[in-house]
């Protein structure tokens, strides 16, 4: 050791120092190890060296990312992103009902057409469905309903929200895709009892109900 010290310009009695320094980890570092878990934690596992960084900036503490990505590595903590969604295919056939809309988005007074659709939110755990019910005339939600399940009840629960909430109003349009819910006889009985007009967008084509997609 003495010649490598020699070699490397570096005193004796520096290199003994270095050795007996205390390696414990300094108050802040251990507020900054325990706060990167409880980011971590937060999000369930999700979130990665970018993530946690904002998280812990936020919290009053500074940390660059790849501050974090370093204190990740010593905690042995991973980002474990929520698994894809994928969708269950319908097993009843589509019904040629007209696309009655045909991309006249331009509506001029409220309650005249009315657009619905549905996503998926991960909520942590596992994920959820969002149904909304958009008045095209000022392109905002009228109506929604959440649940677990992507099913039919979900999306008469967001168009009686609509309905309800508006007055009942009549002779309303209804343009949806060709998603199984909206094909359903239960709720094409309901547009029916609404006194709705069904409209359907072409299959496989999102432009024809674009302000709802991007919504």
């Amino acid at each position: 050791m003495q010649h490598l010290c020699q070699v490397f310009g570096v005193h004796r009695s520096s290199y003994r120092a270095w050795r007996r320094r205390d390696r414990r980890p300094s108050e802040a570092e251990k507020k900054l190890l325990d706060q990167v878990v409880e980011a971590h934690e937060a999000s369930n596992g999700s979130a990665g060296a970018r993530s946690i960084a904002k998280m812990v900036t936020q919290a009053g503490t500074p940390l660059s990312r790849y501050r974090a990505r370093r204190r990740m590595k010593q905690l042995g903590l991973v980002s474990t992103q929520p698994p894809s969604h994928v969708y269950k295919k319908a097993e009843q056939p589509h019904l040629d009902i007209p696309n009655l809309l045909d991309r006249e988005f331009g509506v001029k007074e409220p309650n005249q057409v009315w657009t619905g659709d549905i996503t998926y939110i991960w909520t942590g755990a596992r994920w959820a469905y969002l149904a909304v019910v958009i008045d095209l005339f000022s392109r905002k939600p009228v109506g929604w309903a959440l649940s677990l399940s992507p099913n039919t009840e979900l999306v008469k629960k967001a168009l009686t929200m609509a309905y309800e909430s508006r007055g009942e109003p009549p002779e309303v349009m209804f343009h949806s895709d060709q998603g199984c819910q909206y094909t359903s006889l239960v709720f094409r009985q309901l547009l029916w009892r609404y006194q709705m007009r069904q409209s359907l967008s072409r299959r496989g084509n999102c432009w024809d109900n674009a302000p709802t997609e991007r919504f």
